[in-house]
């Protein structure tokens, strides 16, 4: 016997602490939730429209939507308005068309008029075109537009992350729960077959389907309203070859589907509840809206949607006593999702 092995055999069993457990859920649930409000930048994209954005690199400011940067940094309108600023006159501009006529259909003003507008235009000789086309030319890519950049990793190192991330807080209350003593079979894990056996499984897999089913439902009620929720994120984590479905299907989903009822089922009503000797339901309730406003970036909508579907796997999770069970739902229901809409590219929901 290997010494180290011997003096694992002589510690005592942790003495199950509970309250402790709880206090260290709570700990992980704010920093899961935090997390997920940080994260909701990469499908919001950087800052607010109208506002100025800082540049994360240099800490500069970067034009808002709509404000165009003269060549020296300054904003171009107040140039023109100044010609004496930059040390060029505006005159002759402003580009004319084939048959003479100001380029009135352009929805953009060129940025050196004054105000925006666009000014008269006249033939202009070779030297006043050449001018206007050096002093236009850096300016064009300084234009802001109103879409929104895209992320700055890839969706497969997306995946990765977000892997990671949720395997880092599972792993943090995995052992919290050992250090707690907290009893397996409160955290939905016994040695009943409907607990971990193969009717666990099937359990699963049934429940799975019936709440992605619901979930197209509530998409096309969203729909038929006029307030869709936002699929940004599952469209960012759209994997990109077979090596991406790949981790999306074998690593990222499992870990978001065992994390998260780790963490909003097994730890927040199974064990909470006998620590505060209230009932499963309560818990229950409060498990699912801290889930729904972890997937604050699928729009308001999205989250009453994930806040429902959260209570029906709380209660999966309360009338089963079976982790496993609403871990196979959860990750039955993301799959679908993926494989449905961005595999076989079918719509939202799938018979609209």
């Amino acid at each position: 016997m290997s010494p180290a092995l011997a003096v694992a055999q002589t510690l005592p069993a942790p003495e199950t602490d509970l309250a402790g457990f709880a206090w260290l859920v709570a700990v992980v649930l704010a920093g899961f939730l935090i997390l997920a409000r940080l994260s909701q930048g990469v499908v919001d994209g950087d800052g607010d429209d109208g506002a100025m954005e800082s540049d994360g690199e240099t800490g500069s400011e970067r034009p808002r939507s709509g404000e165009v940067s003269g060549p020296d940094g300054r904003d171009a309108g107040a140039a023109a308005r100044n010609p004496n600023a930059t040390g060029r006159d505006t005159a002759g501009d402003i580009e004319s068309d084939e048959d003479g006529d100001p380029p009135e259909s352009s929805p953009v003003a060129h940025p050196l008029a004054p105000d925006g507008a666009v000014g008269p235009t006249g033939d202009a000789d070779r030297h006043d075109a050449a001018e206007a086309d050096r002093v236009r030319e850096p300016l064009e890519p300084a234009v802001a537009h109103d879409a929104r950049e895209g992320p700055a990793m890839s969706p497969g190192l997306l995946l990765l992350n977000v892997a990671l991330t949720q395997g880092l807080f599972g792993a943090i209350l995995a052992g919290g729960a050992w250090y707690f003593g907290v009893p397996l079979d409160v955290l939905g894990v016994s040695d009943t077959p409907l607990s971990t056996g193969l009717p666990a499984v099937a359990v699963g897999v049934a429940f799975g389907v019936v709440l992605w089913v619901g979930n197209e439902l509530a998409s096309g009620l969203a729909a038929a309203s006029g307030a869709d929720y936002d699929e940004g994120l599952r469209e960012l984590l759209a994997p990109e070859g077979v090596r991406g479905w790949g981790l999306l299907l074998g690593a990222t989903l499992p870990t978001i589907a065992v994390v998260e009822e780790f963490i909003f089922r097994a730890a927040v009503v199974g064990a909470v509840t006998p620590a505060l000797g209230a009932s499963p339901w309560v818990l229950a309730v409060v498990s699912s809206a801290a889930f729904a406003l972890g997937h604050g970036a699928q729009g308001r909508v999205g989250v009453l949607v994930t806040g429902g579907l959260g209570f029906a796997l709380a209660a999966g999770f309360v009338l089963t006593g079976s982790l496993l069970a609403v871990v196979v739902a959860h990750y039955l229901v993301n799959a679908l999702e993926f494989l449905v809409h961005e595999g076989l590219g079918l719509p939202d929901p799938v018979w609209s």
